[in-house]
């Protein structure tokens, strides 16, 4: 449920890319599947981050463009960096929008990212049981694969659920314990990683119906 007057503040970062309606709409939904009256605005304002009590980070595309968007907000990764990183509130990135937590992206060259997870995305190159290439990008629903009980935010799925997929870049190299659930597509591929407040999905939870939906209901109720 979306407060007008009172509430959860959530902003959601605009860099430019991203379904926000979307992301907007699964958030109102959430909302009440969790019980918690929420502000959720969609914002291009790093004062609106710093005022923020969660942070949603969307994203569409390409690396490159979504970190160049951010860049482009004046004073909106000093104002992650800060209220993040400096003050612990939880952030949710969606898609390019967890890629972009990574040290950096292989995507149109070696772009810098906020560096908030470990690993890199680089672009995928998944092979079938017959060794022949599967398609990309990576397209549809797929199972998430997780130890019950292992992440707040998977409280009240059960492993082999389904999430929506779309990508052709995935992250390499992360830190085993920062991928709290993979898919398989030719192989594992992360599909949430979390470290400390700053969590991300490959997948689009926006799309994802009830799966996407607990998860952020599990994300508004989160106190990591």
């Amino acid at each position: 449920m979306s407060a007008a007057g009172g509430g959860l503040r959530v902003a959601v970062v605009d860099p430019g890319s991203g379904n926000l309606a979307s992301v907007t709409r699964a958030l109102d939904r959430a909302a009440g599947m969790a019980g918690v009256a929420i502000r959720a605005a969609i914002t291009r304002d790093p004062e609106e981050v710093l005022r923020a009590e969660r942070v949603i980070l969307p994203g569409q595309g390409a690396f490159a463009a979504c970190m160049r968007g951010l860049r482009a907000l004046p004073g909106m990764v000093a104002a992650l960096e800060e209220r993040v990183h400096g003050q612990g509130v939880p952030l949710l990135g969606i898609c390019v929008g967890m890629q972009v937590l990574a040290g950096r992206g292989l995507e149109h060259g070696a772009t810098p990212g906020l560096g908030w997870i470990a690993g890199e995305i680089a672009p995928m190159a998944p092979r079938g049981p017959d060794g022949a290439p599967l398609p990309l990008p990576q397209m549809g629903w797929n199972t998430l694969d997780f130890a019950p009980g292992g992440h707040a935010l998977l409280a009240g799925l059960a492993p082999g659920c389904h999430a929506y997929f779309v990508h052709s870049f995935a992250l390499a190299g992360g830190a085993a314990e920062e991928v709290v659930a993979t898919t398989d597509y030719g192989g594992p591929v992360p599909a949430l990683v979390a470290r400390g407040n700053v969590a991300g999905t490959q997948f689009h939870v926006e799309k994802s119906q009830v799966v996407g939906l607990t998860i952020l209901a599990n994300f508004l109720r989160w106190t990591p």
